[in-house]
């Protein structure tokens, strides 16, 4: 995911031109949320890309075939092997795709391909009435968190955090989707670990930065682009919020700048509980000396005095929670756990 040359290239005023010519958008910072409609084995499930295009086309075929392997039968959104420069075509195209799948009754469920850039120029564009009026279940993560902010602030629908159509569907991501989806499960997403054989088990480990509990929605994303939306009618109100972040390939004073961004809002004063998912790729770069993301986290998260930890499995990593974005948990940051204690689904 490309996220700083997009962000260099365009600058966040040029990704944000769309809004200044639209004016009839408010967001709505507060509301129940609206669970979607169910999915079963056999139904129909959208693929489309809104956000950056896809080169190889064999990951199409991927894609179409890992949905398939779920059990559904698959719908590809009509532009959705469209390409303008570097994203999956226009922003009217690729809002055409969301808002066609969302309209569709045929269509049950709706999966984004893949993420990198793009997804909030196309913000402005799309039908919330529709979608409010048509709730269903729409995943993707990295660049889509820019979609599940959007859809939670503008109607309150619970969308999913998770494997992109391209991703890993390794036995864990399967199984998790079918825990979710299939048998909706009141989910406890606590890390896998597995014995290595060592004397200490270093694999999937939580640190517990402040101990404790407590509940509300969960919501959040990739930080670029969750904080790229800060100020926006599309950012979430984090009030009593369970926020969850992660990243990949960002230097550690980048990481500093955007949870600064996070203070700067009021976000991290608001929220009730704080997990860190991984940080992929995002070591200390050269010069005079950098922090850690450890002491970054440190020094926005501990004053904060909540129930925190970091080192979930969620981000840019081959196993992944499906986290379902708006849905009420209960954090367990001594254990390194987010419980779900609510029905995800219409009944």
């Amino acid at each position: 995911m490309n996220k700083r040359s997009f962000l260099k290239n365009l600058g966040l005023a040029g990704a944000a031109l769309p809004f200044l010519a639209f004016d009839g958008q408010k967001s709505v910072r507060s509301q129940n949320s609206i669970l979607p409609n169910p999915i079963q084995k056999g139904n129909t499930v959208g693929l489309i890309s809104p956000s950056a295009a896809t080169a190889d086309r064999m990951e199409f075929t991927f894609a179409k075939e890992a949905l398939e392997a779920l059990g559904f039968k698959v719908k590809l959104g009509a532009n959705l092997k469209n390409r303008r420069g570097h994203l999956a075509g226009t922003d009217e195209e690729r809002a055409g795709d969301v808002n066609a799948m969302f309209a569709d009754s045929e269509v049950k469920a709706i999966v984004c391909i893949r993420g990198g850039s793009g997804a909030s120029r196309i913000l402005p564009m799309i039908d919330y009435d529709l979608i409010r009026k048509n709730p269903k279940p729409l995943m993707g993560y990295s660049d889509i968190t820019a979609l599940h902010c959007a859809i939670y602030s503008q109607t309150g629908l619970i969308s999913f955090h998770g494997p992109n159509g391209t991703g890993s569907w390794n036995r864990f991501n399967v199984d998790q989707f079918e825990q979710v989806f299939f048998e909706k499960s009141k989910m406890v997403y606590q890390n896998e670990q597995s014995d290595s054989g060592d004397l200490v088990i270093k694999n999937n480990r939580i640190q517990t930065l402040t101990p404790g509990q407590a509940s509300g929605k969960i919501l959040g994303g990739n930080l670029t682009v969750l904080t790229a939306l800060s100020g926006t009618p599309y950012y979430p109100d984090f009030k009593n919020a369970i926020m969850y972040i992660e990243d990949i390939g960002e230097d550690p004073y980048r990481i500093d700048r955007m949870m600064s961004t996070l203070k700067l809002n009021g976000t991290l004063d608001a929220i009730a509980g704080f997990v860190f998912g991984q940080c992929s790729d995002c070591n200390p770069g050269g010069g005079y000396g950098s922090l850690t993301v450890d002491q970054v986290l440190d020094d926005y998260v501990l004053p904060l005095s909540i129930p925190a930890y970091s080192g979930a499995m969620i981000g840019h990593i081959p196993k992944q929670f499906i986290i379902p974005n708006g849905a009420l948990v209960q954090l367990d940051a001594d254990q390194g756990s987010i419980q779900l204690i609510q029905d995800l689904f219409n009944s």
